[in-house]
């Protein structure tokens, strides 16, 4: 049975993120988590907070923090929220990690020995105000294009041009508003990504039956437009400093310019990838500190990345379509290029006892987006989880998030569809069914799972139909179907609600107990199920569908064989009906709701 290494795209240190971030990556690769779980299969969930950069330092210094203590405490707001939304994440870390540190400065080293980073010159400002080069957001001035006064060097906010600080008309230091700034010549390292691409193109082109059609369209867009070497360090004080002094000659016998590259860091984009491995060796220490025994040994983490300890382990990311390019072309480049060797008559070689495990399944995903326009914190549009959870339990956002997650086109949260579908989808459905099986039990059972009865024509079209519609499902959890599963999942539900429908337990025990025995023990047994298959969707309501029936928490995925499916409640059980598990959301609310965060008239273009 193989292992399930599952990693979603980091978030940002830089501000609560929205139900965007959750829909591009974190909720769909915990649904998937937790269904893998569910069939027994060894699972290991990472994520971590993405904490370098410009912008982290901006948001840090407007906080008046230095970065150290901003991102401590941004990871355990991010941290905290998540948990609340139930992420089962089996390690959060941080990309400022000792151990990112580590491995992102011996990765960087194995490149530069292996000839495949090299030093070049390239022309940044420089402000003698704040003696120190200035990356490009760090730069203000006016838009050369709409005489925006508060440009940044990277992009006008006020009419989106991408900019260069070289365009700016009276550029200034965001550091300092110091004019005194000039363009000066700075050494960086690059990573020399042309050399892959052949190598990239015949790996993406491998992928093309098993990965969708908008992860290996933007991959190959970016090599057919001529894959370019990057720069992967940054004038910043803030990151994975360069190590180069440690670092030996690389084929040309050339060492690196340590002086020449003293006080930078590497590039946030990557660092960032590496932390994923990094993570999972955080994780690996974290339990072995728990279990009192010191360092985790390089074989607790390595295990699930690199072979041949790997060999049985399928890795999965998630993420949103901004971020397929720096993961299907930058991070697959720096694992090939310590993986493997390009040789002289340009053939390729594997480096004994290397190599890093490259991605196997990689799912993207479009935006979704608020009223047809982008969520935007500095205007005050849209929801964020933290305000979420202020509204409703995190189940109702799961819900619709995973029903509507944008798997082959961008979607939108609307407060009114949003409404219509959890009052249709989990008041009207599922928790109505609980409901009403779980009172009657009480009010004419006693609140027992009653004996007695034998099962007829209704409850064998009920386990048939049962049975196919678990399978459908299973079918695409494993594909990775979000919207499929959410919508095999609700007919489920349906076939519950039909059944006591046509079986009337009311009416039958009036005339005839034992019938209405059966339908009320094959109503239980539902619920069992729907506590089961429902927990990677809505795992705190089936947390407490499981409570009531008496069932363990969480349960293990039903058989496919059709072997018990429903016949996992033993007569004689006590059962209790629970509190109502979803209340409607009211018009009230919905009005609140869109005067608090903006309706269709806030809608702008998405970014």
């Amino acid at each position: 049975m193989s292992r399930i290494l599952i990693t979603s795209a980091l978030p940002y240190i830089n501000g609560i993120k929205h139900l965007g971030t959750l829909a591009g990556s974190m909720l769909p690769a915990d649904v998937y988590a937790r269904f893998q779980r569910s069939r027994g299969r060894e699972t290991l969930y990472i994520c971590a907070t993405d904490e370098h950069g410009t912008p982290t330092e901006l948001a840090a210094a407007a906080a008046g923090q230095d970065p150290a203590t901003f991102c401590a405490e941004q990871h355990a707001v991010q941290h905290d929220l998540g948990r609340r939304f139930g992420l089962s994440w089996d390690h959060f870390g941080r990309s400022s990690s000792p151990q990112n540190h580590r491995l992102t400065q011996r990765f960087a080293q194995t490149l530069w020995e292996a000839g495949f980073i090299e030093e070049r010159i390239t022309q940044q400002v420089y402000s003698n105000a704040d003696k120190r080069f200035l990356p490009d957001r760090y730069v203000i001035g006016t838009c050369p294009h709409c005489g925006y006064d508060a440009a940044r060097g990277d992009q006008c906010e006020n009419c989106t041009r991408v900019l260069d600080p070289a365009d700016l008309l009276h550029p200034r230091s965001a550091i300092s508003g110091s004019t005194d700034i000039e363009i000066r010549g700075s050494k960086h390292l690059f990573l020399r990504q042309s050399l892959f691409s052949g190598k990239l193109r015949s790996w993406i082109e491998s992928k093309r039956h098993a990965w969708p059609l908008l992860v290996t369209s933007i991959a190959l867009k970016w090599l057919d437009e001529g894959l370019q070497d990057r720069g992967i360090t940054r004038d910043l004080e803030w990151g994975v400093p360069v190590n180069a002094f440690e670092w030996g000659p690389n084929p040309q016998g050339q060492t690196p310019d340590i002086e020449g590259l003293a006080g930078k860091v590497f590039y946030v984009w990557f660092d960032a990838p590496i932390e994923y491995i990094a993570a999972t060796w955080e994780w690996a220490d974290a339990r072995a500190a728990e279990a009192e025994q010191g360092p985790a040994k390089d074989e607790d983490w390595e295990r699930w990345w690199r072979q041949p300890a790997a060999a049985d382990v399928t890795y999965v990311e998630f993420m949103g379509k901004d971020n397929v390019p720096f993961h299907t072309v930058g991070f697959p480049c720096t694992l090939i290029g310590i993986n493997e060797r390009l040789q002289a008559d340009g053939t390729w070689a594997t480096v004994e006892n290397a190599p890093w495990k490259l991605v196997d399944q990689l799912k993207g995903f479009n935006w979704l987006d608020y009223y047809g326009g982008k969520f935007s914190t500095s205007q005050q549009r849209g929801v964020f989880m933290d305000h979420a959870l202020e509204l409703l339990p995190a189940d109702y956002w799961r819900w619709w998030i995973t029903a509507n997650t944008p798997e082959t086109s961008d979607a939108t949260f609307t407060w009114e569809q949003f409404q219509a579908q959890v009052n249709a989808d989990l008041a009207d459905v599922l928790g109505n069914f609980v409901n009403r099986i779980l009172k009657f039990t009480e009010n004419r059972f006693d609140g027992v799972v009653p004996a007695g009865g034998e099962p007829g024509p209704l409850e064998a079209k009920l386990e048939d139909e049962v049975l196919a519609k678990l399978r459908e499902l299973s079918g695409h959890m494993e594909d990775r179907e979000f919207r499929k599963s959410a919508t095999a999942l609700r007919q489920l539900w349906v076939l519950g609600n039909q059944y006591l429908t046509e079986a009337a337990p009311w009416t039958a025990v009036k005339t005839d107990r034992e019938r209405a025995a059966v339908s009320v023990r094959y109503g239980l047994n539902l619920v069992a199920l729907f506590a089961k298959v429902s927990e990677p969707f809505i795992p705190f309501a089936a947390e407490t569908i499981a409570l009531a029936v008496g069932e363990s928490f969480p349960g293990r995925w039903p058989s496919l064989d059709g072997e018990g499916v429903l016949d996992i409640l033993e007569p004689g059980r006590t059962v209790k009906a629970p509190e109502v598990l979803f209340r409607k959301v009211e018009e009230a609310q919905v009005a609140e709701w869109v005067a608090r965060f903006g309706g269709a008239e806030t809608a702008v273009e998405p970014a």
